[in-house]
């Protein structure tokens, strides 16, 4: 308790909840339990972009984000004193919306999906309009491929280090790459043979899946981002919604972490690595706490009504290791061996 008196207050919200709390929760397995992990790269991209002066007092910051990407850099901006224009489609819930606009951001609700690269797709023409109608009076921190985004978990990856060694195997979900990506790069500069669990969802492209609706957010995508590096990923595991629900249940029933279902699916495929191979060292991101989903995933009639109360079983281990491209829900695993999307793609085309 001395050394916890005499730490200095935090200067602000993004300076106190940048960085997770790691929990160990079995034998060799650790959860490393973020408020909400976008603030970290929301955090370093405005901070880089001031310190080049690509971003000036003045300027408005605009972005695409359906989820705490634009939370992330509400809080910056409200810090920072900028203006901020979020550019969203429908499934951005209510509850992220109104703490968007209590934190002085505009939030626009792009209604038409784009024929190819859905809602992503026509989210960015809309940002790409703005832009041309604001020219050099705007900022733009596309966390899609901006090397900042990766760069920033650099200090997740040293935390992590300190507390556990670099050699470890880190399990976590993909949207942009950069957290995944970003973090093994660090760990892998000291331990060459840290290892990287990739976790995605069916219908999103990243890890070769054709493109369709998905009911589990917060992790895959329309469109294959430029900071996801396939070459990093050893394992790819693909998982449902409802299993990741049920996961996320489990998470919090078994070790009170209230988490939302990204968690759940990266818990899940971590525990099920942990007590596969009980001599690594396996750490678990946990992108964001569980308040947002209070009234969908943690309630009993909402899982009842989607029909995921009953398919919501939770299984142990993955049922195969077929191709991504043409895995089926609700689990599947692929050894992707620190292969390029093209390489692992092209072992289905030369197999037909």
């Amino acid at each position: 308790m001395n050394a916890v008196n005499k730490r200095l207050p935090f200067s602000g919200y993004s300076e106190a909840y940048a960085l997770p709390t790691v929990i160990r929760c079995e034998t060799n397995l650790y959860l490393a339990q973020f408020a909400f992990m976008k603030l970290l790269p929301a955090k370093y991209i405005i901070e880089q972009a001031l310190a080049r002066g690509a971003l000036k007092h003045g300027m408005k910051v605009l972005e695409t984000s359906s989820g705490t990407f634009a939370l992330g850099l509400a809080v910056v901006c409200r810090e920072r004193g900028f203006q901020l224009e979020i550019f969203t489609d429908p499934v951005m819930d209510k509850g992220l919306e109104n703490r968007l606009s209590s934190l002085g951001a505009e939030v626009v609700i792009v209604t038409e999906k784009a024929k190819q690269g859905g809602y992503q797709r026509s989210r960015l023409d809309a940002l790409h309009a703005k832009m041309r109608l604001l020219g050099d009076s705007c900022f733009w921190p596309r966390q899609y491929e901006t090397p900042d985004n990766p760069a920033a978990y650099r200090l997740f990856a040293d935390q992590i280090s300190e507390m556990l060694g670099a050699n470890i195997t880190l399990v976590g979900s993909v949207g942009s790459g950069g957290s995944t990506c970003g973090t093994i790069e660090r760990l892998r500069q000291t331990a060459p043979g840290a290892r990287l669990i990739g976790v995605d969802t069916f219908n999103s492209v990243i890890f070769g899946q054709p493109d369709g609706e998905r009911k589990l957010r917060g992790l895959g995508n329309s469109l294959v981002p430029k900071n996801v590096k396939h070459e990093l990923y050893d394992d790819v595991h693909l998982m449902s919604a409802s299993l990741a629900f049920a996961a996320t249940h489990a998470l919090h029933e078994r070790h009170a972490v209230f988490a939302g279902p990204t968690s759940g699916a990266s818990y899940i495929v971590g525990r099920w690595h942990a007590r596969q191979y009980p001599r690594e060292t396996v750490v678990v991101i946990c992108p964001d706490e569980g308040h947002r989903y209070a009234e969908a995933v943690y309630d009993h009639e909402w899982l009842k009504q989607n029909g995921y109360l009953h398919e919501g079983i939770l299984l142990d281990a993955p049922f195969s290791e077929e191709h991504p491209s043409t895995a089926l829900p609700p689990w599947n695993r692929y050894n992707w061996n620190r292969r390029s999307r093209e390489d692992v793609l092209n072992v289905l085309e030369n197999a037909s």
